[in-house]
């Protein structure tokens, strides 16, 4: 008997986008040939009865256990993952192509001197060797296996059972019963289910690398954060030499910790005094060049704020930036205008955040201002002061968080002043001068 017209549907086998006709094209992902007819009406029996009930645990019997980690002897890495590798553990480690990410895994290969599989879709066997002698990196222990099908690699795995696996890269990976292409979302979400399944059951863990662009639509790290269980995206620019690792999700520590490296001729190197390495190249008198203090994770890293401010020469005033939100850097620059009387409508302001860093939070409101004001007046500030503190539209400075471990870092590089709100607790530091303010106007006032 034939099929009723509405128990059929068009699914695409790419996107899962369903339809109610066939098209040669999908209208979601754009891709062809990917609709394929479905049955609807799901059938099923009922064997409720036949079905057997799970296993309540009661969680005041459970005996809490520590987890043995697995230290890779990189410090700025074992903080990030919370204290080392948990075993058993699925994680996701992505970036944009060529930031480091497959020297970052080498480089815990050499550390890790434990049974380790290689597993590659993109690069061979002698394509990751002349890597490790560029990087000068050793290992023994260390064993490749060139495989894109994801049930070969399972079985593999079942077999030798290493301690960690790296994968690299998921894209590359493919189930053969699936009809769709290796990095579409649902091989990418299978082959990770499989490897989920792998990782709980014999105990290993495993680093899935996945490649980001910067739209960050790739078929990868975005579709898979529910189902790992740390994400790792190491960013950073590639034509500077610092990289951040930052955790997006860790179900086995927190995800307030970040990790700093140096992008070097032999591979990524721990930054231990980041707040040194990005003012090692500051100039002092400079006009438009400010000190802030901002949080990364749990920690407080000093950075140079820089603005060049020059009069319009034709059509609408320019703004720029590099390493901070366009949109908050107009806002700012509005803010001078109504609030502290400066005429920057014919003026073109472009701000840059030395090192290649990208800041977030609204903590550097208060250097962007001034460093604007500093450029526009041509007139330096004091080197030796640190200012930090959210700039409301009113003009007010309004508080910010973890002020304390922002002085400390401030203190540790030798700063003697620090201008911050006045809305902020009182920071009793002998050594320092603390000057609060109340609004954009008295910071102007007193910085010049």
């Amino acid at each position: 008997m034939p099929q009723q017209k509405n128990e059929i549907i068009y699914v695409c086998s790419k996107c899962e986008a369903q339809f109610l006709k066939w098209a040669g094209r999908c209208n979601e992902c754009g891709a062809w040939g990917t609709i394929e007819a479905q049955n609807a009406k799901c059938k099923m029996q009922n064997n409720k009865s036949q079905i057997e009930t799970g296993d309540v645990i009661d969680f005041s019997k459970i005996e809490s256990k520590e987890i043995n980690r697995i230290k890779t002897n990189i410090e700025e890495f074992d903080r990030v993952l919370g204290g080392g590798i948990v075993p058993g553990s699925l994680i996701l480690l992505g970036g944009e192509p060529g930031i480091g990410k497959s020297t970052l895994v080498l480089q815990i290969v050499e550390k890790c001197q434990m049974p380790i599989f290689y597993i590659s879709g993109e690069e061979s066997a002698e394509q990751i060797k002349l890597r490790m002698n560029r990087l000068e990196i050793q290992s023994k222990m260390l064993q490749f296996l060139g495989e894109t099908n994801i049930e070969i690699i399972c079985a593999t795995l079942e077999k030798y059972k290493p301690q960690i696996v790296i994968i690299d890269s998921i894209q590359t990976m493919y189930f053969p019963e699936l009809p769709s292409e290796a990095g579409s979302v649902n091989q990418v979400r299978v082959c990770t289910v499989k490897l989920l399944e792998i990782a709980k059951k014999n105990n290993i863990s495993i680093f899935i690398v996945g490649h980001v662009t910067k739209e960050g639509v790739v078929a990868g790290p975005k579709t898979l954060e529910h189902l790992v269980d740390t994400v790792l995206y190491l960013e950073g620019d590639q034509f500077h030499y610092f990289r951040l690792l930052r955790t997006a999700k860790n179900r086995f520590g927190s995800t307030n910790e970040v990790g700093v490296f140096e992008m070097k001729e032999k591979g990524l190197i721990e930054v231990e005094n980041p707040s040194k390495e990005f003012l090692s190249q500051r100039t002092t008198k400079e006009t438009g060049s400010i000190v802030t203090a901002t949080m990364e994770g749990s920690r407080a890293f000093l950075i140079e704020v820089q603005a060049l401010v020059s009069k319009t020469i034709f059509g609408y005033p320019q703004r720029r930036a590099s390493g901070f939100d366009l949109n908050r850097l107009q806002l700012l620059a509005t803010v001078l205008s109504r609030r502290c009387k400066l005429n920057l409508g014919n003026q073109d302001i472009y701000l840059n955040v030395a090192g290649g860093i990208k800041v977030e939070e609204p903590a550097v409101d208060l250097a962007v201002c001034l460093s604007i004001v500093s450029a526009f007046k041509n007139k330096s500030i004091d080197s030796n002061l640190v200012v930090f503190g959210e700039v409301g539209l009113g003009g007010e400075i309004r508080n910010v968080g973890q002020i304390d471990k922002r002085i400390i870092e401030a203190k540790k590089l030798g700063f003697k002043t620090i201008m911050i709100p006045q809305t902020n607790f009182k920071f009793a530091e002998n050594e320092m001068q603390i000057i609060q303010v109340k609004n954009l106007n008295e910071a102007i006032e007193i910085a010049f």
